[in-house]
Order: structure tokens, then sequence, then C-alpha cells
């Protein structure tokens, strides 16, 4: 089961041998079930990682250790869909409306009603996925971040917001047991030219 869902995410990102230069990269490992791919998990980091450690780990603690899903199990991986997200271009934002929905994520930051510092994050497809506007993405994120007490226009003015943009590439099971197929069939280990893209 581990080394399935390891060997999805690298497949997703395009290749499964080691690059001669290493990259660095804030990451985030994304895994969503069935036809409407119902999120089932997701993790990452801010931190730029080793790829491929960063997609080692955090396959697997997106798989495994997302505190809202139970671990994912053997019987979900015909249904499942592995994303990664590599993210660049971050910026501080003006104000918490200085960035476009379906284009940019966010990262707030945010002194919640108990007086300690929160954060929380969308990647760019969520509110775009979820039909939300702006204001609808930053009162959802607030309660995300943990933030209970009501939600005011004034509240919202004291959020510090990064925006930043994300590469991002998405595997289904069955694409990724193809191209382990194709990939033995040439006596290859690397991933076909499909999975090489950033959509």
């Amino acid at each position: 089961m581990c080394s399935t869902v390891t060997s999805m995410a690298s497949h997703s990102h395009g290749f499964l041998d080691s690059p001669v230069t290493p990259i660095f990269s804030p990451l985030f490992v994304t895994w969503k079930t069935g036809r409407d791919k119902r999120l089932r998990g997701c993790i990452g980091t801010f931190s730029a990682m080793n790829l491929h450690s960063g997609l080692r780990e955090y396959t697997l603690t997106s798989a495994l250790k997302d505190s809202r899903f139970p671990p994912l199990t053997r019987e979900e991986l015909p249904k499942l869909f592995c994303s990664v997200s590599l993210l660049t271009n971050f910026e501080d934002a003006s104000d918490y409306l200085d960035w476009e929905v379906g284009v940019h994520g966010i990262r707030i930051e945010f002194i919640n009603e108990k007086g300690i510092k929160r954060t929380a994050t969308y990647l760019p497809e969520v509110a775009k996925e979820q039909d939300w506007d702006q204001i609808q993405t930053i009162d959802s994120l607030l309660r995300k971040g943990g933030f209970k007490a009501p939600i005011t226009s004034e509240f919202r003015k004291s959020i510090k917001l990064t925006r930043y943009r994300s590469e991002k590439v998405t595997i289904s099971y069955a694409e990724y047991i193809a191209s382990r197929q194709h990939c033995f069939q040439n006596g290859t280990l690397h991933a076909p030219p499909l999975y090489n893209h950033y959509s």
C-alpha cells in the first residue's frame, strides 16, 4: 500500500529516477476519490524540500495522517487520484482581497480569539472548485484554521495574506497502472511523456 501511493505520486510528477540536479520546492500532495473526486487527504509544506524526499514524505502523510480523514486503505486504490502541486511565485498581498480566484493559492496568518497566531492555506484550485468568491474563501479558510468567533469585516482586514501559484499534475490509479505496464513493456522505468506536463 505505502509503496503504491508513493509510486503514484512519483509517476504523477513525471519521473521515477532521481534527476541529475536535485529539485527543491514547496509542495502539496492531494488525494481524491471517486467520480466526484471527493477530497481524501491533502498535506504539504511551504518549506523548499528536495522533491524526491518531499514527495515520499508528504505522499504518505497526506494518505495516512490527514487528521480530517481516516487513513487510505488498499481497497480504495482503484478509485484514487493523486495530485502533486509545486508552489511558486510567493507574494505578500496588500490586503485580504489582493488575489484572484482560480489563479492564486492563499495562505493566511491571523490571531485567533485566544490570542494565538494561526495559519491556513487553500491551493489555487480550491475556491474555483467550490464556486466560492473571495469573501467565502477567506471565511472558510478562517474556520479551517480554527477561528471560532464571528467573522467581521474589521477582522478580515487584520489578516496577513500571502498569495502564490502552483504547477499541478494529477494521475488516476488507472493511468498509473497503464503507465507502469507501458514502462515495463518498453524496458524502461521512466514515465511516458503524458505525465511530464502540468495542468
